[in-house]
């Protein structure tokens, strides 16, 4: 396959990909041997049939479509890979003559992403960020190592706000007890929020072992549409209260959570560790500055199936994250009382900013001539293997063309934002 580059005019660009006669046979191969059991000659079972013969019942470009999508559906990513191409539509193609035994040659249009030009986004001027560690940002990393090594002990009092009670329940509206609203043993944090505003604050006060009847009133927006808005009364009873034991703060504790013999050696190290976190977040505060100023003095024109493209995205990752805490987009627009049309103009802004960034890191990864070396995409590769336990190869393989080309995109996006930060004069 050869991948040739012909013109570009605004979006539109045209370029050519060449198939060799041996790379057509050999397409026509691959099909044949997919094919062949779809094929029903006389004198041969089925599956049988020798390829010419299938070629002079049903004519020798019996296999010519098929094999041509083969080729295209392969090679396409390839040539857009390796002319650099963004694409953001479907491509309009011309073939030339096709026959057996020879190549082809097939003409492409498609539309892609437009190059934007960049001004002035070397030498940026902007005011130094420096994100200080205080003595108390030491002292809550602290507080929260501590709370994590916490042990849960069981009490003889009545229960407070923050405790945990082991408690059964029954939930009824009316006389009618309800599916779902029935637990036993049932761990609550009283305060976490977890059920139903106005349930844990009515169990304050109980002591093991006591009964409670808790009434409360399901939100108008509840996702169980039969209980939405309704009063309904859970019959309760307390078990158990524990409350949260705190370890002292004291070089036992240091040596028992990490490596550290004193409480003193623990606190530097987090300061440390907290000050290069701070760094890392001052710089990238100053290149989303200097991001920014590029960002308002630049125009740019966004198609509009970018556009579209890119609330798609944004919709997926919303509806991924909302999958985490057992919702979906459809309960979350049902909750907000929005529709997907309303949503998708909500989020226009955002996405246009997300969209117009992209283009500009691009325009100026174009014009300073900046590339991702192999090396750096196999960098890139390796780091995601290493997170699936998988081969560099494998790896490979599963992402495709497609995928590595997004990879060598993102290098050279942050390649990009190196450079303007870099060049950039912060005072």
């Amino acid at each position: 396959m050869k991948a040739t580059f012909i013109s570009r005019e605004k979006n539109d660009v045209k370029f050519s990909i060449e198939f060799t006669a041996e790379e057509f046979e050999q397409a026509q191969v691959e099909v044949y041997k997919k094919n062949k059991d779809q094929f029903n000659i006389d004198g041969f079972r089925k599956g049988k049939a020798p390829r010419t013969i299938i070629e002079k019942h049903y004519g020798e470009g019996v296999f010519f479509e098929d094999a041509i999508n083969e080729l295209f559906s392969s090679e396409y990513p390839k040539a857009l890979n390796e002319l650099d191409l963004e694409v953001i539509d479907s491509p309009r193609a011309e073939f030339s003559k096709i026959a057996k035994g020879e190549g082809f040659t097939v003409t492409i249009t498609v539309a892609c992403e437009p190059e934007v030009e960049v001004k002035d986004y070397l030498g940026v001027k902007i005011d130094k960020i420096v994100n200080e560690v205080k003595d108390e940002d030491v002292d809550r990393e602290i507080e929260m190592l501590q709370k994590r090594n916490a042990r849960m002990v069981v009490v003889e009092r009545e229960a407070k706000l923050e405790d945990t009670v082991i408690l059964d329940y029954s939930g009824f509206v009316g006389e009618e007890q309800f599916e779902g609203g029935t637990a036993e043993r049932q761990e609550l944090k009283l305060g976490s929020g977890m059920f139903i505003p106005g349930f844990e604050e009515q169990l304050v006060g109980v002591k093991p072992g006591e009964k409670k009847d808790v009434t409360v009133t399901f939100p108008e927006e509840y996702h169980a549409e039969d209980l939405a808005g309704k009063e309904a009364v859970f019959h309760c009873l307390v078990h158990e209260i524990k409350e949260e034991e705190l370890p002292e703060l004291d070089d036992e504790f240091a040596k028992d959570v990490s490596e550290f013999d004193t409480l003193d050696e623990l606190k530097a190290s987090t300061r440390e560790r907290l000050e290069k976190y701070a760094e890392a977040g001052s710089v990238e505060q100053m290149k989303d500055a200097i991001l920014e100023k590029i960002y308002e003095k630049t125009e740019v024109e966004i198609p509009a199936s970018m556009l579209e493209d890119e609330l798609d995205k944004m919709v997926r990752e919303l509806d991924q994250q909302l999958q985490y805490q057992g919702l979906g987009i459809a309960q979350y627009l049902q909750f907000t009382g929005s529709d997907m049309a309303a949503f998708r103009e909500e989020m226009k802004g955002d996405a246009e900013k997300r969209v117009k960034t992209r283009l500009i890191l691009d325009g100026i990864a174009r014009q300073e001539k900046i590339q991702a070396t192999e090396e750096e995409v196999d960098d890139e590769i390796k780091v995601m293997a290493s997170q699936y336990n998988m081969e560099v190869e494998q790896v490979k393989k599963i992402l495709g063309e497609d995928s590595l080309r997004y990879i060598k995109k993102d290098v050279q996006t942050r390649k990009a934002v190196e450079l303007i930060y870099e060049k950039a004069n912060i005072k």
